[in-house]
């Protein structure tokens, strides 16, 4: 991992700078006879192609950026998305690893000299590299396979260090997120990147999961073998990618993995008191049987008393068409601040497009729907744009929209028919019991 400021500043700029030349290059290429088609979608390949191997080299805080980005690519336009989306699905579970020698070392400083006698077996070569650490497999003294999941060294400094330099050229990376305002996203990660250093918490994070769901018939977590601040140690477990089957899954089994999907997003808050607040498709798996594995647990939410309450309530007054209702809620709650005036009807019509897959028994979950929103609330000129402007997201709800919104996001991606109402309506507070 490329630790040095001056270096990784440099190579995060060349993002910009080379969207700026191939814009350049592109007017040229106009002059010289080559239709705006055919220069648009050479130049969105090659921004595509640097984007990944930019974000996924430096690892740290850049890839961490990418793979957030990366559950918002079914709200980008079909006709501009094709070249962008391996590139940004290439960063949910893939990055080039560190050297065998280097993780010795991790291990090491974390587990002790003696480290290596605490398994039977244990494979150098990473089943995968992510953002901020690497897996490997090995076999644990008492002959459990396990996951070893060991920290880059000087993630913490680069994490510091991509996030300020890509806040200060947030507006470029719009383009892969359509709707969502990528600054706050930035901000988001940057307060919560301590809590992701920290192997020791995200092992506590990931106990309470485990303990929640165990015997669970749908929802698989992984138990904690051991941990360290750098090294965490969980048992290992086989399953297909959700990633695969995003690409190439039947309609059938797109279904089950957005059903388990949005069962254990909801569900969660309720059975442990914590958000899994990392929702992209390199953190989930299905197994062979028939079970949603869940990983990753650096970043969560604590919502000791379950989902909000209001969330509920403005949910289900916006399925019902209640806008008088709804804009008084909103206003005791925070969403409309105090002295803002909003017509209840504008309210509405900006909420309750969202509030859709409560609406019907069954929702189809699809890029298009997905790219309907982002276009509605995006466009300067339409009502909802000002409307949404206008509203409030009280801190304590930004993590839990920004979650939400990529697990539809990643539902999108599936193309998913789910019948949502009936898992919000026994999860989510405020919903159904004051329905009628």
């Amino acid at each position: 991992m490329p630790r040095k400021t001056v270096a990784r500043t440099a190579r995060l700029a060349s993002i910009p700078l080379g969207v700026a030349g191939r814009t350049v290059g592109g007017w040229g290429k106009r002059l010289a006879g080559q239709t705006a088609d055919q220069v648009s979608a050479e130049m969105s390949a090659r921004t595509a192609e640097q984007l990944f191997a930019v974000l996924g080299q430096l690892k740290g805080g850049a890839m961490k950026f990418g793979q957030a980005l990366s559950v918002f690519e079914a709200a980008v336009p079909d006709e501009l998305a094709e070249p962008y989306r391996e590139a940004l699905t290439k960063l949910q579970s893939a990055a080039p690893p560190m050297s065998a020698a280097t993780m010795h070392r991790v291990l090491a400083q974390q587990l002790g000299n003696g480290w290596a006698s605490r398994f039977a077996e244990f494979d150098d070569v990473p089943a995968a590299a992510a953002s901020i650490g690497q897996v490997h497999r090995a076999v644990w003294h008492d002959g459990r396979v396990v996951a070893v999941k060991v920290q880059y060294p000087g993630a913490d400094e680069a994490l510091r260090s991509d996030l300020r330099q890509l806040q200060r050229f947030s507006r470029l990376f719009q383009p892969f997120a359509p709707g969502l305002d990528v600054k706050p996203l930035l901000q988001e990660l940057a307060d919560r990147m301590t809590e992701e250093l920290d192997y020791r918490a995200e092992a506590a994070n990931q106990r309470a999961f485990a303990k929640a769901f165990a015997g669970d018939p749908q929802v698989l977590v992984p138990r904690v073998v051991a941990s360290a601040p750098k090294v965490t140690i969980t048992e290992w477990v086989d399953g297909r990618p959700l990633a695969s089957i995003i690409s190439g899954g039947t309609q059938a089994e797109r279904d089950e993995a957005g059903r388990l999907l949005a069962e254990f997003h909801f569900s969660s808050p309720t059975r442990v008191g914590l958000l899994h607040s990392d929702p992209h498709p390199g953190n989930f798996m299905l197994t062979p049987d028939g079970r949603l594995c869940v990983i990753d647990f650096g970043a969560i939410a604590r919502l000791p008393e379950g989902l909000p309450r209001p969330l509920g309530v403005m949910t289900r007054l916006a399925v019902e068409g209640k806008s008088e209702e709804l804009a008084a809620q909103m206003r005791a709650d925070g969403f409309i601040r105090e002295g803002m005036k909003l017509d209840p009807e504008d309210v509405l019509g900006y909420l309750a497009p969202f509030a859709e897959p409560a609406a019907s028994e069954v929702f189809h979950f699809t890029r298009r729907w997905m790219q309907r929103q982002a276009w509605r609330v995006g466009d300067v000129k339409g009502q909802d744009f000002k409307t949404g402007r206008s509203l409030n997201l009280p801190p304590q709800y930004l993590l839990i929209q920004r979650v939400t919104a990529g697990a539809t996001g990643i539902l999108c991606q599936l193309g998913a028919q789910v019948g949502v109402r009936a898992i919000i309506s026994h999860w989510q507070p405020g919903f159904a019991d004051d329905e009628g």
